[in-house]
């Protein structure tokens, strides 16, 4: 499985990709291929604050739910309705089109490389 390098990334498998103050935020590949098929995305409002590690969704899928956690401190400022409407796009292309949401951080994040996040996924 490749791992982007131009992403950073969570210990509970989520993706970021910064844009100035704004990150797009997403699940790996790795959580993608162990949830299974995904049916159901439950995604925070645009507008809601979310603190690092904790639960800001669900995705579920035909094996189980899952908590969505926060990635770092902020707040939501766009949605993917697209990836809603149509789960199965999280399974396609999870790094893309699969995309869940766009997030204003605010303080610092503890974020991982694609080096250090190869390694959780290769030896956890």
């Amino acid at each position: 499985m490749t791992i982007p390098t131009d992403l950073s990334y969570t210990d509970q498998h989520e993706w970021l990709r910064f844009d100035g103050d704004n990150a797009r935020v997403g699940v790996t590949a790795y959580a993608s291929q162990a949830l299974g098929d995904v049916v159901f995305i439950e995604l925070p409002a645009i507008g809601s604050k979310l603190s690092a590690g904790e639960p800001c969704g669900e995705l579920e899928s035909t094996k189980s739910v899952s908590d969505l956690f926060a990635p770092a401190n902020g707040e939501v400022v766009e949605i993917n309705q697209a990836v809603v409407d149509n789960p199965q796009l999280l399974n396609d292309d999870p790094f893309g089109t699969g995309w869940l949401f766009v997030m204003r951080l605010e303080g610092e994040a503890q974020l991982l490389d694609a080096t250090a996040y190869d390694k959780l996924t290769t030896e956890g």
